[in-house]
């Protein structure tokens, strides 16, 4: 039980300074060069940009609906911490609302405002939160017509920038193509850990003599698989290694050695958790 309050402290805390960072990324980059960005914060800003309506509101406005919407469809967890989420980030956006960061390029401005605002999304979301907006309404349309959410998230955010590029100029739409682009790319890394590893399959006759060497040079963890040959129907050890980048090359000049004619499938893996990777431990 102390655990499971520990975790749910340290969630909290993670998802308050994700929304700080979120907020720093709008006003102090997004707002000064009339950037968006997207999802539901892209069109409170256009709200304020036409308007001249606090984001600050806009957001919390905007989302009560949906999350009145999508309650239902939602974990209980992921609901009340992407509320705090919500809410966290309206507070910040407002005390940071004066909050500049002199950039005098606007390309600069997007690049790095949104590498901001992807490292804060991407903080709340490793703490299975949200910010609101688009992500509960792709899991909610995704529970009525079984669409990709990915896909769904994608799509909304071309209709806001379709949007954008009417009511403002074709730039500014383009300019946000690039923060969102760089703000998913950021969050993907959060969410990853910079974990990237590869994934080695090894089919060879001499598969305990191969598993026996990496064991002694690589020190790496093997699993055996049983296969078959379907043309062969020959019965097969397959060898299952992850290894890290700089693991690759050793792993396949002994390979080599053994029996040059052995064949290897080399797969980027996005993560590996577990012992000699990491803790692998997940807040619960």
């Amino acid at each position: 039980m102390k655990r499971e309050i520990k975790n749910l402290i340290l969630r909290i805390f993670f998802i308050i300074i994700g929304s700080f960072i979120h907020a720093i990324a709008v006003n102090a980059l997004f707002i000064p060069h009339k950037l968006l960005s997207g999802g539901v914060t892209g069109i409170a800003m256009m709200l304020e940009y036409l308007f001249r309506i606090p984001t600050s509101i806009s957001i919390v406005a905007l989302n009560i609906p949906i999350f009145l919407g999508g309650y239902r469809f939602i974990g209980k967890d992921f609901t009340y911490l992407s509320v705090l989420g919500v809410i966290t980030s309206s507070l910040f956006l407002s005390l940071t609302r004066s909050w500049v960061i002199e950039v005098n390029d606007t390309i600069v401005a997007a690049i790095f405002g949104g590498l901001i605002m992807g490292i804060g999304s991407g903080i709340v979301i490793k703490n299975r939160a949200s910010l609101g907006g688009t992500d509960i309404i792709s899991i909610t349309i995704n529970k009525f017509f079984s669409f990709n959410i990915g896909g769904i998230g994608m799509a909304i955010n071309a209709v806001i920038l379709t949007i954008a590029a009417f009511l403002f100029n074709v730039e500014m739409a383009m300019l946000t193509i690039v923060a969102i682009f760089v703000a998913n790319k950021a969050v993907d890394a959060i969410q990853e850990g910079f974990n990237h590893r590869k994934t080695v399959i090894i089919v060879s006759d001499k598969h305990e003599e191969i598993a026996e060497e990496l064991l002694k040079k690589v020190k790496r963890g093997i699993t055996f698989i049983n296969g078959e040959g379907a043309y062969t129907g020959k019965e097969k050890k397959l060898i299952y290694m992850a290894l890290t980048v700089m693991e690759l090359s050793r792993t396949r000049e002994i390979v080599r050695r053994i029996d040059p004619a052995a064949f290897l499938s080399i797969i980027d893996t996005r993560e590996v958790e577990g012992k000699g990777f990491n803790a692998g431990k997940v807040l619960q």
